[in-house]
């Protein structure tokens, strides 16, 4: 009888739509409040439904700002991000957005417009193959050819893009299918049979893992942006204090575990500190909890934690096992693995002598440079940034040494405060993320620290932070080159420094005016405490522009082909 009126309910709330408006409907079901686009001739009919929907859009300058922002938006608000583009260039414009959200896991629904459905394969004015240029950059693509099957479609996008593994999916729509009607029925249940992730994680495993742990003289945990998406900080820490195991990051994990923490170690990898690579290198128990064993975090394989038993804790089982051995897999979600941990309550180990020896490492190689009068230093100004925020600004930044420099001196002790690109490493992404960043948090401080070249990808999107007025801070970290390319050839090209040096910059203070927004200008560390000082004190948007030491570069480093044992620059 129940199930009887629940059929007649759904069959009443059933109503013909065009695709355009099933689209927004869909949209509304879904929650959505914010969407970025551009539009364009396929997706006309999208936008002229659009116009009086009442759903909130953002006019990017660039198909590649909408996407940046989508991904700065899904990552501080937790909700997928949502982007429209129309079909040709609209669609390929957004193609380095969806690579860096699959590499980064980040949890997208994109919708392109398409040519007609009876032109497609004619080479039609626009026409792209959009599911064959982005099906290996997507977690799924669509393509609608029925627009009795779009709302289905919609709806298994959203399941998709935010279940399991967080990733992009596209719906690449017709123009012809966007104007085509049906009944639309978004009640309808998801089934996709061949796709069931796991999140359970398998309690033989996790007894291992206990028994490991007991027995283990020197673990070390190794914390990945899996901790995050899973919304497992607050695990993450007590499994750590319960269990006395210090705590390492990976660059996209950083917030996930308080930097000020005792048993925190700081960053692994390339640009990791002493003591966290060493602490892998030494382990003899290595608990991965959602980090994929990227190359920038291992080094060379063949020396990554040589003495020590794997476990793996990651919802995606093809990362299990792909790149670094794993004795103990546990596929399955982070927050649910660490609360099984907790819950077995496992003996605690005798870590005294290895906590000793951490804490000495902690002492003695610690994050290092040298102040100069007269010199703005990039690592100082990181320093102070972190101190007039109280470390709890939302940071974006572009890629290179300015986020190596973020990622090493902002000490993050909050989740989702911390969105760069880490897979694809995006110049470029930082200010349109930022845009996203501060539309998902309004009352948020958001800071996007990019470098002057990265920054010159996508600054037409300074528009759109002065038309919305977002207070975001953009801070320029310029040493007039493209820096770490300046410091790879410097270091491993002879100082060959090929098209790295752009001394000739525009006037980027100058520009921003012209945008109609309030910039400042400093060169020595006094100056960057002025205008610091006035920067925060406003609740408008502000552009900085920082010349700091062009000469500066990050360290520690591990070499390319080099085991993280093998660090440079880690003493004067």
């Amino acid at each position: 009888m129940a199930a009887n009126m629940k059929v007649k309910e759904r069959v009443a709330k059933k109503q013909t739509l065009c695709g355009a408006l099933m689209l927004i409907e869909a949209l509304k079901a879904e929650n959505v409040k914010v969407i970025f686009g551009y539009p364009g001739g396929a997706v006309l009919p999208i936008y002229d439904k659009l116009y009086e929907s009442g759903v909130f859009h953002v006019l990017t300058r660039h198909e590649q700002g909408a996407i940046h922002a989508a991904e700065g938006y899904a990552r501080i608000s937790g909700k997928p991000g949502v982007v429209i583009a129309t079909s040709g260039p609209g669609a390929t414009n957004i193609v380095t957005g969806l690579t860096d959200a699959m590499m980064d896991s980040i949890p997208l629904v994109v919708f392109t417009g398409q040519v007609a459905s009876s032109v497609i394969g004619s080479d039609a004015f626009q026409e792209a193959d959009v599911l064959g240029i982005t099906m290996p950059i997507t977690k799924h693509s669509y393509q609608v050819r029925d627009v009795h099957e779009l709302p289905k479609i919609i709806k298994e996008a959203f399941h998709i893009a935010t279940t399991g593994r967080p990733g992009p999916v596209l719906i690449d729509i017709p123009k012809d299918m966007a104007v085509a009607e049906a009944e639309f029925d978004y009640e309808q249940e998801v089934q996709l049979p061949g796709y069931q992730p796991t999140t359970k994680p398998n309690h033989l495993q996790i007894r291992k893992l206990v028994e490991a742990v007991s027995q283990a003289k020197r673990p070390v945990i190794l914390a990945g942006a899996g901790v995050l998406h899973a919304n497992a900080h607050e695990q993450l820490k007590q499994y750590a204090e319960q269990q006395h195991i210090p705590v390492i990051h990976t660059l996209l994990g950083l917030g996930g575990f308080p930097a000020d923490h005792p048993l925190f170690l700081g960053m692994a990898g390339m640009h990791g500190t002493y003591t966290a690579n060493m602490a892998l290198y030494e382990c003899d128990l290595l608990i991965n909890v959602g980090a994929r064993f990227d190359d920038r975090v291992t080094g060379n394989l063949a020396h990554f934690a040589p003495k020590a038993t794997v476990a793996h804790i990651d919802i995606d089982p093809a990362e299990i096992g792909k790149n670094v051995p794993t004795k103990i897999p546990i596929v399955g979600d982070a927050k649910e693995a660490l609360i099984q941990l907790i819950e077995q309550n496992g003996k605690r180990p005798d870590v005294s002598d290895w906590l000793k020896q951490l804490n000495e490492w902690k002492r003695e190689y610690p994050l290092m440079y040298k102040r100069e009068p007269g010199v703005l230093k990039p690592q100082r100004l990181i320093e102070m940034i972190h101190e007039y925020t109280n470390g709890e600004a939302i940071v974006t930044t572009d890629v290179g040494q300015h986020q190596m420099w973020v990622a090493q001196y902002y000490k993050f002790k909050q989740p989702h405060r911390w969105v760069t690109s880490g897979g694809l490493g995006t110049m470029g992404f930082g200010l349109p993320a930022a845009i996203g960043a501060q539309l998902a948090q309004p009352e948020a401080t958001v800071v996007s620290i990019v470098g002057d070249g990265g920054f010159q990808m996508t600054l037409q999107e300074l528009s759109v932070i002065q038309e919305l007025n977002l207070p975001i801070k953009i801070v320029i970290v310029n040493n007039q080159a493209l820096g770490m390319v300046r410091q790879w050839q410097e270091i491993f090209y002879e100082k060959r420094y090929s098209h790295s040096l752009i001394p000739n910059q525009p006037d980027f203070v100058r520009l921003a005016e012209a945008y109609g927004m309030k910039a400042m200008r400093a060169t020595t560390e006094e100056e960057a405490e002025c205008v610091l000082k006035e920067a925060f004190a406003t609740n408008a948007p502000v552009l900085l522009d920082f010349h700091v030491c062009p000469g500066e570069n990050v360290y520690p480093m591990v070499a390319p082909g080099k085991g993280l044992h093998e660090m440079v620059g880690v003493k004067w």
